[in-house]
Order: structure tokens, then sequence, then C-alpha cells
């Protein structure tokens, strides 16, 4: 039982009205009286009351010693919340525990409307609750004021920074004053947490509360291992395995929540989405559908589903694996609160089985490892469910008698139970069917080497047992190592590394050692042409290999007979060439200087001048040049200058040429003129018809 004498009154009386009895470690922590006045540091996992424990904190400085609040103005609190979900939630929190206080409790929620939000701090309010950006947008619009501001809480620290909040934090906390008290939360501290902590707090003190060191004793981890195509077959036997009142399933991607949505309507969940995409209003209607039972399954992403507390949540499932270890235990936090049970359910293919392993160890959770429930499995949970079903134990009403016996009259006992057996399934999805997975390799996971922590499926090798050998068809040649070499025999053999034994590389092929229990696993999952990748065969062997053979080297030439020459024999050797050194030097040639220099040249001056064309010699009349003139022409014939008339002689002469007559006068009709009151054809009047022209002969 929890003293709640040190807890500011009307505090008090508020959980007490909620029903609290105890508190948890962090608040116990958070009203330790050396606390008071103080900043904090604390790191608490998710669900561990945290909104509650920062409210218990900073009661006493924000009332001083008053039983309520007085007339709200500035705000005298500010609670910064990484996402609108776990703002809201957050001011859910603090509206009834400081529901006896009487405080205006306001939001600065990033999505909501600007406007209400500055009218409502307008009229004021003792405190908030923001989101970064939201507050930074009011802060820099001057609606609101910090100057009377007396504690500041961090909530989800780590959460804000990854978020890329950082440049946002500390502009909000430089405009505050420096006076003030300053709380972080966060699940991790990592050293940008530090950092953050040394630059704006003050002799803060440090809290670990014992729910960090060890994980949720109320949550049960378990790693289902399943064939790479059958992810989506899994997560639908896992709700239909547990039947979980809420059910949460995280997803890596937007486009993946959508995927998985469709989907999982299709197959008759009642399902809503919940994303980065989606507007703030979608968004609560989504969590109130949950909160309603209007729905059962959450398809988050990791971002959306920050700080979200569903009321119920029993089952978690990591549809993607998270990209770290704090992201896992973020996610598996939603389930395991106040008290109540819980199942983290990771869907591991066998790709991924790697990175899962490292994550485990990193959270420091030890999982069962086992292959998600069967068709079959599902099918006898759901008949286990049925004979637990409270309605058939309870006695028969008295309303309910006269149809009871009509039924039985008219169709039997048995016809009605087969009746009420096909009503219960119908109501359910079927469920899927499962490429099966090698049991073996489950096996090996449930038995870890705890020395190693971080190798969840490793475990101390003793002897190796019966085997079966295997040739690969690369070796030390082929650059082959066992580095790549063993994954690619895991990921394509469908095994575990625990099931390859010894591994000789060869100069052209690389023995290896498969257990028999992963043989036939090994054989079917190659196929029949037993290959593995990038050409690489496998081929299986009768026996033992003799690891002292002679490697395989290439076949030998066969040697030449007595007399034959080589191919080459008749080319010219590369030695006898005549060596660079006895050809002419470059410099025995004639040089450039040798050449008669430009300068020796005739100057233009000494040319012979054109003569003038009145000194040249006179040309010969046409009508007295003969065809040929040699003198004149030069030494080519000369071309006749007219066409030569038929008949006449090889001179033709002007007087040849006929005289002309020239055309009589007086021969020329007298023009009669134009007729006048006719068209002619070109549309005038007056004219006669153009005359056609028609040619000779």
């Amino acid at each position: 039982m929890t003293n709640f004498d040190a807890i500011v009154p009307a505090i008090a009386e508020a959980l007490r009205k909620r029903g609290y009895e105890t508190l948890t470690p962090v608040q116990e922590a958070m009203i330790d009286p050396e606390l008071l006045g103080r900043d904090a540091l604390v790191s608490a996992q998710t669900g561990s009351g945290k909104t509650v424990a920062f409210g218990l904190a900073m009661a006493p400085t924000l009332l001083e010693g008053e039983a309520r609040f007085g007339r709200a103005g500035k705000p005298l609190a500010l609670a910064i919340a990484p996402t609108r979900e776990l703002a809201m939630q957050v001011q859910r929190e603090l509206e009834w525990l400081y529901a006896e206080t009487g405080a205006i409790i306001g939001s600065c929620v990033g999505g909501m409307d600007i406007r209400n939000e500055r009218r409502a701090l307008e009229r004021g309010a003792h405190i908030i609750v923001g989101t970064p950006g939201r507050l930074r947008d009011h802060i820099t619009r001057r609606a609101l004021d910090l100057s009377e501001l007396k504690v500041v809480v961090l909530d989800e620290a780590d959460e804000m920074l990854d978020l890329g909040f950082r440049e946002d934090l500390e502009f909000i906390l430089e405009e505050s004053p420096d006076d003030r008290r300053t709380m972080m939360f966060s699940a991790t501290v990592s050293r940008s947490i530090a950092d953050l902590a040394k630059s704006y707090q003050r002799d803060a003190r440090r809290i670990e509360t014992v729910s960090e060191t060890k994980q949720h004793v109320d949550i049960e981890y378990r790693a289902l291992m399943v064939a790479n195509p059958d992810r989506e077959n899994a997560i639908i036997n896992v709700l239909r395995f547990y039947e979980a009142r809420n059910a949460i399933v995280f997803c890596s991607t937007r486009a993946a929540v959508n995927h998985l949505t469709a989907r999982l309507h299709n197959r008759g969940f009642s399902v809503v989405a919940l994303s980065g995409e989606l507007s703030q209003n979608e968004r609560t209607h989504a969590l109130q559908a949950m909160r309603d039972g209007r729905a059962r399954v959450c398809i988050a992403t990791d971002v959306a589903a920050r700080g979200i507390d569903l009321p119920g949540l029993e089952l978690v499932i990591h549809a993607d694996l998270p990209t770290n270890s704090e992201t896992l235990l973020h996610r598996s936090g939603r389930t395991g609160r106040a008290g109540n049970k819980g199942v983290s359910a990771l869907i591991v293919p066998n790709s991924a089985r790697r990175k899962a392993e490292r994550l485990l160890g990193g959270a420091n959770v030890r999982p069962t490892w086992a292959l998600p429930p069967s068709a079959d499995e599902v099918m006898a949970r759901d008949d286990e469910r049925l004979m637990a079903d409270p309605s058939l134990t309870q006695p028969i009403g008295e309303d309910e008698s006269a149809m009871v016996a009509t039924l039985l009259e008219t169709h039997g006992a048995e016809q009605v139970a087969a009746a009420f057996l096909r009503l219960q399934r119908g109501n359910r999805s079927a469920p899927e069917d499962l490429i099966p997975v090698n049991p073996e390799a489950v096996r090996k996971q449930r038995e870890p080497d705890y020395a190693n922590p971080s190798s969840a499926a490793t475990k101390p090798r003793s002897e190796f047992g019966p085997s079966v050998w295997f040739s690969v068809s690369v070796g030390r040649r082929q650059n082959a190592e066992p580095r790549w070499l063993i994954p690619m025999l895991c990921r394509n053999g469908n095994i575990t590394k625990n099931e390859i034994g010894a591994i000789k590389m060869q100069q052209e092929e690389t023995f290896i050692e498969i257990s028999e229990s992963g043989l036939d696993t090994f054989v079917a999952a190659l196929g029949p042409n037993a290959a593995l990748e990038r050409g690489i065969t496998v081929q299986r062997l009768p026996g033992m290999p003799n690891f002292n053979a002679a490697p395989k080297e290439r076949p030998a030439r066969p040697p030449r007979e007595e007399g034959e020459r080589h191919p080459n024999a008749e080319k010219k050797p590369f030695g006898e060439k005549k060596a660079y050194g006895d050809k002419k030097p470059y410099g025995d040639k004639k040089s450039f200087g040798d050449k008669k220099p430009y300068g020796d040249k005739p100057a233009y001056g000494d040319k012979k001048p054109y003569a003038r064309k009145d000194e040249a010699p006179a040309r010969a009349p046409r009508d007295s040049m003969a065809a040929t003139d040699a003198e004149v022409w030069g030494d080519a014939p000369a071309k006749p200058a007219f066409k030569k008339p038929k008949g006449a002689s090889n001179a033709w002469e002007k007087s040849a040429k006929p005289d002309w007559a020239g055309k009589p006068k007086g021969d020329k009709p007298a023009y009669a003129g134009k007729p006048k009151g006719k068209f002619d054809d070109r549309g005038g009047t007056g004219g006669q018809k153009k005359k056609t022209f028609k040619p000779k002969g």
C-alpha cells in the first residue's frame, strides 16, 4: 500500500477516485522529497506510468502549497510529446489527475485547427500539452508566452530526437525561463539524450527504475520462423490462434500498412489502419474504433503508433522486423501494461533470422522460438474456445424453453448441435495452410549460447554426428570463402549453420559436411538441378572424400611427334627484329636550316608587270579569222567561233547572209474596234472572243 501523504492532497484524491492503491516504481521515485524542485533525467520502459509520474512530480511546483489553481493566464507547465496521439493521451491523463485542482489544460498539436488553439491560449491555460513543431509555431507567432513557465517535461525524448525535433526542442527551451524545472523521460539514455540534458538541465537527478534493467515480465516473446512467401499467412494464423480482444500489427512502411489492411479486411477481420498519411480526424476515429470494440486489429507504422495506449491490447505482431532493439521494446511495450499479460510475436522469415537474433540479443530478450500456428492447431484452439463458451453452461430461460423443445423435436439433438457448430465456425476466417519449415532448425534456436547473448542460435558443438558429404563447384581458384559460402548454403538449402559440419577447401571445389537431420530439407530445397546461386552447383558424394588426393588440374597437351614443327616455327622470332638503336637517328635527316630561306625568293616588284590592254597585239577582224589560228589561240586547234551554216565553206563570209527585206508597209488592215453590247469570255462587255492560238503546220 502506497503512502499518499507525500502527494498533494488534491492529486491524492484523484488517484483514490481512479482506483489507485499502489504506485509503480517510477511513480514512487518521482514523489521522493529529495527530488522536490530539482531537474530529473528519468529512464523507464513504456507502460510504466510515466505520465502520472511527472504529473505527480510537477504538482508541488505548480500549486506552491495551494489546494487549487487561480485564474488561468500564461501557462505554468509545458509537456512536449513526439506525436499527436501521445500528446492527446497525455492531455487525457492530466485532466483526470488534476481534476480536483481546477486546472485548465490546453493542447497545441499539429493537425488540429490552429485558430481554435490560438483562441484557447488567449483565454489562458495552466498546463499546455503539445508537439514540438506546433509549439514552436505558436511561439514564433507570439501566441504562446512562456515567460511564467515553471516546469518543462520532455516525454519520449529519445523518440523526438530520432524524429528530427532537436532544433525545435532547443528553440522552445531557449525561449523558456532559465529558472524552470526540466524533466526528461526516455526509455534509454543515449549519448544524444545525455548531451541535451547537460545543455539544458541544472543539477539533474538521474533516476533508473527497476523495469529498465529487465524486460517486461508480463510480456511473452515468441519468434516464429516462417518461409519467406508465408509471412502474411502466418500473421493470419497468429491472429486466429490467439483471438485477442485488441491486437496491433506493426509494418515498416505506409505501403505495407495499406496492403496488409486490404488483405485482412478481405479475410473478414475488423481492421483499421494507422499511418502518417492519414489526417488527424481519421487517426482519431481509428483509435476510437479500437477502444469501442468496433475494430479488433490495428495495422500501424512505428511513428504513428508511438505512445498509443489501447485498453486490453493483448497481442503485438511484428510483421516487419524493427530497425533496432529500442524500437522492438517500444513496440512490445504496447501490451503487458498495468499488470495485464500480453504476447509479442515476431514473424521471422528464413532470410531475416540473423537480424532477429541481433535485435533480441540487443534488447536482452530471450524469446521462445517456434513455428507459427498451423491450420490444424487453429481449428483445435477454436474447438477449445467453443467448449469453454459460457452460453453452454447457462441455464435455459423461460422464453427459450419452448423454442428449444421445438428444435429438438423437429431436427434432433445431433442436427441442432451440428448447426450450432457450423454457425460458430462460419463467423471466423479460415486459417491458412503454411509451407513446412525444418523443425530441426527451430529446435536449434531453443538452445542458445547464454555466454554470448548476441548469438541466440549458437550452441557449443561437441560431436557433429551422422552426416553426408557434398561437393560444391567452387574452390580457392574462384575465391571461395566460408564467410559467404555458409550463408548461401543456409539461404538456398533452408538449413542453419549448425547443420553444416566441416568445410574443406580445394583448388577447384569445396567439400562440405551436412548433418543427416537436415539432409532431406537441404536436398528438397535445392531441387533437381542442385543449384545454389551464380551458377554454383552441389553434388552429393558417395562417402567421405579423399582430402589428400592430388588437386584437379587441367589436362596436359599431348606431346608432339619427332620432326613435327612448332605451329609458330615459321614466324620470325621476336629477338631477330632490328633493334631500335640501328635505325637512322632523326638528327641525320636534312635539317630545316638547309632549305632555301623564304627571303631569297624574288620580290613582287621584280616580276614583269602586266601588259596594258592598249599594248596587247591587235586581234584580226572576225570575218577574216581562220578556223585555226595558232598564233592567237596557241598550239591547240581552234574551235570555230560560230556554227557553220549548212553548205557553207570553211570561212563564213558576212556578205553571205541575205539582207533583211523588211515588212511591206500599207498591207495592215485598219482596226475595226470592239463590238458593243456583247460579253466576252472574261466577263467584260463590248469585246470579242480571244482568238485561240494554233501552232503552225
